[in-house]
């Protein structure tokens, strides 16, 4: 069996976040994801995004729920921005072959598609969902899909 990290293409340091977890990166500023934080501003990891992953982003910074005014929208906004790459469209092309798990809710495909074709390492995720579809991403050998509390354990 293969895993995430055999993938001769996987790019060592390059991780997807989902929204959540970039929730707790440039809004909550919560603690547990501070070294992961740190990381991606020192450069020793590479986050990427395309523009359906930032448009679903910039809309999350919108709802109601988080309460958020312009000023802070605009800042988390920033935030990411400095910390995620945002892959161009061409390069962003899914192999037709492939045929990856298929998420309960549609708007989460897109950030295993992203993983895919980025050659990411890892799927950063909060989503019991789609933390449940890690099994086979990681038997397939393409990425693995772990919360950032237990990426942190193994990438220590």
């Amino acid at each position: 069996m293969s895993s995430p990290t055999d993938r001769p293409n996987a790019l060592a340091h390059r991780l997807v976040l989902d929204t959540n977890v970039c929730l707790d990166l440039f809004v909550f500023a919560d603690r547990q994801v501070a070294v992961l934080r740190e990381a991606l501003l020192q450069g020793a990891l590479e986050a990427v995004t395309n523009e359906a992953c930032r448009d679903e982003w910039r809309r999350v910074l919108g709802y109601s729920q988080l309460a958020l005014n312009e000023a802070a929208q605009a800042a988390a906004l920033a935030s990411y921005d400095q910390c995620v790459r945002c892959l161009a469209a061409h390069d962003m092309r899914m192999d037709d072959t492939v045929k990856l798990p298929r998420c309960a809710d549609p708007d989460d495909q897109k950030f295993l598609e992203l993983a895919f074709v980025a050659q990411a390492r890892w799927l950063l995720s909060k989503d019991k969902e789609v933390l449940r579809l890690g099994r086979r991403t990681a038997r397939e050998g393409w990425f693995a899909i772990v919360t950032p509390a237990e990426w942190l354990r193994t990438s220590s």
